[in-house]
């Protein structure tokens, strides 16, 4: 795995942030963190072992600051802290380090083409200040591809030297192509990805921010599922939640409550019909405790639907309604089994998302923002700033983006705490009878 992070040349010009210490530019982070034996251990360090790059403010940094324009653009869907990062930003470069012009470019990647006529937002301390207790972007935010090669005339136009891109997988991707764009033109602007999903699904980062806010709040909803399900005879609250190929904040969500008793995630199949199966576990569960709650992540089940090629702006697949699927066919189910049930169906996607950073999440974003920041003004580029094992940690674009982090319930310590506290069997596959 190439996990060297790109370098515009030699840092020369002492750093004005004046901190006490500073990360060595050589410090390394080591990748595999538990090994089973000495054996494993002697083995894996004798083979050239896979490091990240530490993260952290340099002595010395290779933009002078006073030369500086930066800018900051928010792409995707909204999530709790994109503000917190805005502003964590903003006052690094200008209190720390000197930068006193900074760009918000309204509207995702559109804010640097041309032809949308989106003006760049001058960011002042006194502008961000009070953003973070604001949920979504102050900058707005856009889906969709856009010319690489407008959006870099854009950044020249404006004499960006470096480029906060905050956002997800596409956003990452996006990232690249103006990363590429840039070196074709020999040009030297530092690109840096903050990644930004509440599914938690970039590959190689412990976590991303917004998602301890998303579970948080989605654990309410399934509070309010439980209080309808017990309150009625054989009782069902069903909760919709995010995860389009990841279950962790379902996963999360069910373990934070601790009254859940299924989570159907997108990477653990499952039958409705036979023994064994959902259905037929669900109909034990109502015959003996008069109630349940399940939890389904929007990209579970589906291949129950009819295969789709449709596409959303930001080429991902459209999803079917996993949600509604279940609750017709639970509501089918029962009628035929003679057995009157009463389902309390809730979806609080957009309400999950949209709302201010709780405290955990604001402090890590100001970490993720001082981070993403040290690394520019050291004239890193084409690079994450993320989290492994506890430590911030420099990470290439490419492999971010090279595939989606998933939970793994064969060897998944959080999988196998799901299942001690919902009661759920290990495997909800059917056997016809």
């Amino acid at each position: 795995m190439e996990t060297l992070i790109q370098n515009f040349g030699a840092c020369s010009i002492p750093s004005p942030a004046d901190y006490e210490y500073y990360t060595s530019d050589s410090a390394r982070l080591i990748f595999q963190t538990v090994f089973q034996s000495k054996e494993d251990w002697d083995s894996y360090v004798q083979n050239d072992p896979d490091f990240f790059e530490q993260a952290g403010p340099r002595e010395k940094i290779y933009f002078r600051p006073e030369e500086v324009t930066a800018g900051i653009v928010t792409c995707g869907g909204l999530c709790p802290g994109i503000n917190d990062v805005i502003r964590g930003i903003v006052m690094e470069l200008y209190y720390r380090y000197g930068v006193s012009r900074i760009l918000g470019f309204p509207y995702g990647y559109q804010g640097l083409v041309k032809k949308y006529s989106h003006e760049p937002i001058e960011l002042t301390p006194e502008k961000v200040a009070h953003i973070v207790e604001e949920g979504g972007s102050m900058l707005a935010s856009s889906r969709g591809n856009q010319s690489s090669s407008e959006m870099v005339d854009c950044l020249l136009s404006y004499g960006v030297k470096m480029l906060f891109c905050i956002g997800g997988d596409g956003t990452l991707r996006g990232a690249r192509e103006i990363v590429g764009e840039i070196a074709k033109r020999k040009e030297k602007i530092s690109i840096i990805g903050i990644p930004k999903t509440i599914d938690n699904d970039i590959n190689y980062v412990q976590k991303t921010f917004g998602f301890s806010t998303a579970f948080s709040k989605a654990m309410e909803s399934v509070e309010c599922a439980h209080v309808e399900a017990k309150g009625t005879p054989n009782g069902i609250g069903l909760v919709k939640l995010m995860g389009r190929h990841s279950g962790f904040i379902a996963v999360n969500a069910a373990l934070a409550s601790r009254n859940v008793n299924y989570c159907l995630i997108p990477e653990v199949n499952f039958d409705l019909y036979g023994n064994g199966a959902f259905l037929d576990d669900l109909k034990k569960r109502i015959q003996k405790k008069k109630h349940a709650v399940i939890i389904v992540a929007e990209g579970a089940g589906q291949k129950f639907f009819d295969s789709t090629e449709e596409r959303d702006p930001s080429g991902n697949l459209k999803l079917k309604d996993i949600g509604l699927f279940l609750k017709d066919t639970m509501i089918e189910f029962f009628k035929k089994e003679n057995i009157p049930v009463n389902i309390k169906y809730i979806d609080p996607s957009y309400i999950i998302r949209s709302i201010p950073a709780n405290a955990e999440d604001s402090v890590f974003c100001g970490f993720l923002a001082q981070n993403a920041v040290h690394a520019a003004m050291a004239g890193k580029t084409d690079m994450v700033v993320g989290m492994w094992n506890n430590v911030f940690t420099h990470l290439p674009i490419s492999i971010a983006i090279q595939e989606r982090k998933v939970l793994q319930p064969d060897r998944s310590t959080l999988w196998r705490s799901l299942l001690a506290s919902t009661g759920q069997p290990a495997h909800l596959l059917g056997v016809r009878g």
